[in-house]
């Protein structure tokens, strides 16, 4: 089993935290969100994945390194590919042509998702849906009584059906679908001005692929911020009592509201935290309440109220007060803030 994942996009939603890390590698409870991608899919992979596949844009190499760890911890060979164009995701999943082998998994970075099924491999493809309330944004499908696809809408203006691809594919045959994106680009075959993995989709299942709609059970969206912060606090829920707080947490007459995420020597003075806040490693807390935030790395926080908050790594906060009232901010990485 290889695992394609393309990630070059820009995350310009989710600034001022991408012009510092790319949107996948955010932490969600105290892990990059792609690493949660991945343990996600290796749970309903009966067969050992044997590559992951990365595809970037110019991200660095500290990062390409964060990612090669992110393949070690299961075991696979890291695989880096670079999109230096954003020409839809046709073009973007055959940037990792070389690696379309065997059994396949194509699963888009800025999504996780909770499944209560086994992926069956035997299957020509299998879509992950999920039923939504507004599918205009996204990607649909419509099924037969079997679950088999019946037809594929890009971002339909009209209603044609709620069940949203979610970004998350699977194909037995990775050289078959390698050879329909080539098809939809070498004929410049472009749908919304883009290549659309849609389009070559649609070319399979008139071919006689069968191509199985699966239903998550939950689909988090990372977005923007606002839905990245939800996410955090739907993981943090779904992680309650695994340990998510460090024993190297120094107290300093806080509270701790759980669930929440502590990473390593973290100090918490004075301060009322959760529930539903991520804190990273070696960030410092005084005379605070904050209430479903993120907080990055090595960042001091002080007299703030904050609540639905995104705050990166090496911040300065200093806000008005504990108890004043609650305020949403958005800082980025290396930025200093007094209120």
């Amino acid at each position: 089993m290889r695992v394609i994942i393309p990630m070059a996009g820009m995350g310009k939603r989710l600034r001022p935290h991408t012009l510092t890390m790319p949107k996948p590698l955010l932490p969600i409870a105290g892990k990059p969100i792609v690493q949660r991608l991945v343990e996600d899919i290796n749970e309903i992979c009966e067969e050992k994945i044997e590559e992951l596949a990365f595809i970037v844009g110019d991200f660095g190499i500290k990062v390409e390194k964060q990612l090669c760890e992110i393949a070690e911890k299961i075991g696979a060979k890291a695989s880096i590919y670079y999109q230096k164009e954003a020409l839809g995701t046709a073009h973007a999943i055959l940037c990792a042509k070389d690696s379309l082998l065997d059994k396949t998994i194509v699963a888009f970075a800025d999504t996780l998702f909770k499944a209560d099924f086994t992926l069956d491999e035997s299957r020509d493809g299998t879509i992950w849906v999920k039923q939504i309330d507004d599918p205009s944004a996204f990607g649909v499908v419509k099924t037969n009584e079997n679950n088999i696809i019946t037809d594929f809408v890009e971002k339909p203006e009209t209603y044609v059906s709620d069940l949203a691809i979610i970004g998350i594919y699977y194909f037995k045959s990775g050289e078959y679908l390698k050879e329909e994106l080539e098809y939809v680009i070498d004929n410049n075959i472009k749908d919304k001005g883009e290549f659309q993995l849609t389009t070559a989709l649609e070319n399979m299942k008139t071919k006689g692929s069968e191509l199985y709609a699966a239903p998550v059970t939950e689909w988090l969206d990372c977005g923007n911020k606002d839905a990245t912060v939800m996410t955090n606090q739907r993981v943090l829920e779904l992680n309650r009592g695994n340990g998510l707080i460090s024993s190297s947490l120094i107290n300093e007459g806080g509270t701790v509201i759980e669930p929440c995420y502590i990473g390593e020597n973290v100090r918490i003075t004075n301060s009322v935290i959760g529930p539903h806040v991520s804190v990273g490693d070696n960030s410092v807390i005084r005379n605070s309440k904050i209430e479903n935030t993120i907080i990055q790395t090595d960042t001091t926080i002080d007299s703030v109220n904050i609540v639905n908050s995104m705050i990166g790594s090496h911040v300065d906060y200093k806000g008005g007060g504990r108890d004043n009232g609650k305020v949403d901010v958005s800082i980025g990485d290396y930025s200093t803030l007094s209120q």
